[in-house]
């Protein structure tokens, strides 16, 4: 593989990556909107998060560990499998 196919790759996934975040980001922002209260309110409330966390997963700016991916799920009261549904999970990158 030469370094053009490489960097093609990374794009690629890169920019999957970024398209699953803002799917993510927005069904958050949804569900949390949803509870009537504000952001602060929100995570404040909850105290799991801090609101700079949960900003920038709204906002689709942060890549989420597991952990937090777990605490999201409790602070909306849903299961992990619920903020997933509309993720696509894609196996199909391009072969070396």
């Amino acid at each position: 593989m030469n370094f053009l196919e490489i960097n093609i790759n990374i794009t690629y996934m890169q920019q999957f990556d970024k398209e699953n975040l803002l799917i993510f980001a927005k069904k958050i922002k949804v569900l949390r909107t949803a509870q009537s209260k504000s952001l602060n309110k929100f995570v404040f409330g909850k105290g799991l998060l801090t609101t700079a966390t949960w900003s920038r997963i709204e906002n689709g700016n942060v890549d989420l560990k597991f952990s937090t991916l777990l605490k999201v799920a409790k602070m909306l009261n849903i299961t992990p499998d619920e903020l997933l549904k509309d993720i696509k999970f894609n196996n199909n990158f391009p072969e070396n």
